[in-house]
């Protein structure tokens, strides 16, 4: 999710700019299907009860924001896909961690089960608390610049993909809401009143997750100045 998957958007950035301009025949169906995955995939977050699933689905509707921004081949598109590229790969390399460390405890995925850890693991419940604001694209992280910038890039490109994007942008928010009030908000069960406390190592791989996204925002034309 964090490498291999933005190699991937890399690939398709080189590869579309030989193809600039983009023949209409290939521009459309691609655009369709990447804003229509962007609705369904954060949808099917949702419906999700197990928690690695729930992050994996919401990578893919991540990145159906950077498909649609990578076809339409403006300095402004090209370059928040490029941003929210890197925000997502270290937000999604977090969450899985956390999610990692929960399945180390208490030996399960399923998010009925595992209710109310921030009990047991206060800490933990922070770092929870902000991966996941930082993955619905809350002000001030990078997350925000790169939607920002795609989502104004189609709507100039065709204004009714605002509705699409808009819509997107809430179920995220649902969904990443959902998944910290399942994992930490309610009671623990009597099954986990005993467990294991947190490693020093844990929480330094979530610090170095998380400080690059809250530091890139001083300076965003480290990431944000490649394309413009």
């Amino acid at each position: 999710a964090a490498i291999l998957l933005k190699l991937g958007g890399y690939g398709l950035i080189r590869i579309s700019s030989m193809l600039n301009p983009h023949p209409p025949n290939l521009m459309f169906p691609i655009m369709v299907l990447a804003l229509w995955g962007i609705l369904m995939t954060s949808s099917i977050c949702l419906r999700q009860t197990d928690l690695k699933a729930l992050i994996a689905y919401s990578s893919v509707s991540h990145m159906g924001l950077v498909t649609a921004a990578i076809i339409v081949q403006t300095p402004w598109s090209l370059t928040g896909a490029m941003t929210l590229m890197i925000a997502h790969g270290l937000t999604s390399s977090a969450l899985f961690a956390l999610a990692n460390t929960n399945y180390e405890r208490t030996h399960t995925r399923t998010l009925l089960l595992v209710r109310g850890l921030q009990l047991a693991f206060p800490l933990m419940s922070t770092w929870w608390l902000l991966t996941n604001l930082t993955n619905m694209a809350m002000p001030p992280t990078i997350n925000l610049l790169g939607e920002l910038f795609i989502i104004s890039t189609l709507f100039n490109w065709s204004p009714p993909t605002i509705i699409i994007t808009g819509i997107g942008t809430l179920i995220t928010a649902t969904y990443s809401l959902y998944m910290f009030l399942m994992t930490q908000r309610g009671s623990i069960s009597t099954q986990f009143r005993l467990l294991p406390p947190t490693h020093t190592r844990e929480h330094l791989t979530l610090t170095l997750h998380l400080l690059p996204l809250g530091l890139l925002i001083m300076k965003p034309a480290l990431i944000s100045g490649l394309f413009t």
